[in-house]
């Protein structure tokens, strides 16, 4: 075994010292990497306003202007032969490679401070042997070019210590307020902890992770001769306090949306993969700070549980741009991206796709079937009863228009197997949900789990009057140089009937519509108040996931909130989405113009009992208007089509 074992490391240290000459050779005839411009990555808003910069040269600090402590601390940790070796640890290699051969399992790592700079300079973390040649001649040619202090210095200028903070300089500012040059022992080796794994070791997200981590670089200190056990000590039991705020930007939400963008962007097939070959990048987004700024602001004022969660997204309904995305209630507490990394039961939301096939398949606002307590039979004698909510049924035939008011299960599972199960998986996906749909009973009840993002793109079909949009953060990607390396190009298709979309959208508000007040109520009537214009809304409950989705001509909002462990949420929360969404657009449009959909001219309004969808008479308790392709309206002498199929 240990000759094996030695045959293997032998071959191996030979063929890393082979490419290595190889790779000196090459790279000392090769022009210098500019090391400060490199992996500077820059967003901009809508309004082409910086709002985030990777490695922005305003906070580029000279060694000098670094800490000791930090220096220190950082080489101690990550490269203790930094100043002696030329970009490669061999014997580390060789050491780590051993460990983790015998163990079966991956416990050291190997790499340089020089490695890891040069690391930085990709967009991804591909781990081919033409990325791995890469990296190496990388690596040589920054340690031919540059002096051990410059690659140190840009090292830590542009090392990632966690929430969105890049550099040494920024992350002093973020964590405590103050500048590289003045952190402690303490604050240096919290910091120095971090970048090893940002989600787990920040102090912000795990206080208790990150003080064990911060224990372990300074006992590596000691061990390396850098500090004292009493120094240790002392910044062990130095009481640290943390200030969690960029100066430039206090929203906690807003690197949710630049992780979605460089997530999109690693999408993106023009775009270099290494920024050797840009120099940096300059990224015009979609996002609108107010949306983004009103989403937040709904969240932190309607959700109060702990440890319940929270994502939204703001979008353009017409070019698919998203204006605001969150992806939790803090980025500080949780860097998961809800938003774009996870999949959730949509409820009642599914039911806007079903009864849109069943306009398209010869519905009407007034299409009849009875609301009670029904058991469904398969011909496998297997059987299947929904309840509606709180178990209210109106023993009496229900429209179209109050099914959808009061978010009927009956009524939906009745329509659903009327239709045929594959109807409702069929126009899911052609409205763009690409999430596994199994044809089943329970299927517009929202069982099914789809991304957020997703589903605001399919309702965008519905509030855009019926095109199939493609949902994106990135307007246009330039390098340094000013060169144009992407350009989104809008594309829409026009997927569905405008006439049955204008009628879906008249029928979506009936949700807050107080006519529709009898046997029950319809489910977001106690926003109805906040409401200073008209809306197109549905709502959506399981036990697990709370979701509200509506919109207008001009924007479209939804809103899931609920638990990262599909713990049942509590009854205190259950109006929680449906006040972030209402509070949300009502702040973002609050200056805006009122704009409504133009009726069809094959549309027509009729007056009916909107209960009974039967046409109104002087006696009718209730009233309303209801829409109707011309020759399609209600005589009053419709069968119900529970009677129908029971015959």
């Amino acid at each position: 075994m240990f000759k094996k074992s030695f045959k293997y490391f032998l071959f191996v240290f030979l063929i890393i010292s082979a490419l290595s000459l190889c790779g000196y050779g090459y790279a000392k005839l090769s022009t210098n990497l500019e090391i400060k411009s490199a992996n500077n990555i820059s967003l901009y808003d809508g309004n082409n306003e910086l709002f985030f910069q990777g490695n922005g040269t305003s906070k580029w600090v000279s060694l000098n202007n670094i800490s000791q402590n930090v220096i220190d601390a950082t080489i101690s940790t990550e490269d203790k032969n930094f100043y002696k070796h030329f970009g490669f640890d061999f014997l580390r290699i060789i050491k780590a490679g051993y460990v983790n051969i015998t163990s079966g399992e991956t416990k050291q790592g190997a790499s340089t401070i020089s490695q890891q700079y040069v690391k930085n300079l990709f967009l991804d973390f591909d781990k081919t042997w033409e990325r791995k040649w890469n990296e190496m001649w990388l690596t040589i040619n920054v340690e031919l070019h540059y002096s051990k202090d410059e690659i140190l210095e840009g090292y830590l200028n542009t090392i990632n210590y966690g929430h969105g903070m890049y550099g040494i300089e920024k992350a002093a500012n973020y964590y405590f307020n103050k500048s590289a040059k003045e952190l402690s022992l303490a604050e240096a080796s919290m910091l120095v902890g971090i970048p090893k794994s940002p989600s787990n070791f920040s102090p912000l997200v795990n206080p208790t992770l990150a003080k064990s981590r911060q224990k372990l670089i300074l006992q590596g200190m000691v061990k390396n001769g850098y500090i004292t056990e009493e120094e240790m000590n002392n910044a062990l039991n130095e009481e640290l306090t943390f200030y969690g705020k960029e100066s430039t930007n206090n929203l906690n939400t807003l690197m949710y949306y630049k992780d979605a963008v460089l997530k999109e962007l690693e999408d993106i097939s023009s775009i270099p993969t290494s920024f050797l070959d840009t120099g940096g990048l300059k990224i015009y987004t979609t996002l609108d700070i107010e949306a983004q700024t009103a989403l937040e602001e709904s969240i932190n004022k309607n959700v109060t549980t702990d440890e319940i969660q929270a994502s939204a997204i703001t979008m353009n309904p017409n070019n698919g741009e998203i204006l605001a995305l969150v992806g939790g209630r803090d980025y500080t507490k949780s860097e998961f991206n809800r938003a774009t990394n996870s999949v959730r039961q949509v409820g009642s939301t599914m039911k806007s796709f079903l009864y849109y096939a069943a306009l398209e398949n010869g519905f009407t606002s007034s299409t009849a079937f009875t609301s009670e307590q029904t058991t469904f039979t398969f011909s496998n004698n297997s059987t299947y009863s929904p309840k509606n909510a709180n178990e209210i049924y109106g023993n009496i035939p229900i429209s179209l228009a109050t099914a959808i008011s009061y978010s009927d299960n009956i009524y939906a599972v009745k329509t659903h197997m009327f239709l045929g199960e594959e109807t409702l998986v069929n126009m899911a996906k052609r409205l763009g949900i690409t999430a596994a749909i199994s044809a089943n009973p329970s299927l517009p009840l929202g069982t099914n789990e789809i991304n957020i993002i997703e589903m605001t793109a399919a309702y965008a079909t519905f509030a855009n009057e019926g095109y199939k949009i493609t949902p994106h953060l990135i307007k246009r990607v330039e390098d340094l140089n000013g060169n144009v390396l992407y350009e989104y190009k809008e594309e829409k298709e026009l997927i569905l009937n405008s006439s049955l979309v204008y009628i879906l959208n008249e029928l979506l508000t009936t949700t807050y519509d107080s006519a529709f007040i009898d046997y029950n109520y319809p489910t977001i009537l106690s926003i109805a108040a906040k409401m200073s214009r008209k809306y197109a809304v549905k709502s959506g409950t399981t036990a697990t996931d709370l979701w509200t989705i509506g919109y207008t001509p001009q924007v479209i909002t939804s809103v899931w909130i609920g638990y990262d462990n599909n713990k049942e949420i509590p009854t205190k929360e259950y109006m929680s989405a449906k006040n972030v969404w209402i509070d949300s657009m009502e702040s973002y449009l609050k200056d805006k113009e009122k704009v409504w959909y133009t009726k069809p001219s094959n549309v027509v309004g009729y007056l009916v009992d909107p209960i009974s969808g039967k046409p109104a008479t002087e006696d009718s308790k209730h009233k309303k208007i209801l829409y109707y392709i011309k020759g399609t309206e209600p005589t009053g002498n419709e069968l119900v089509f529970d009677e129908i199929t029971d015959n």
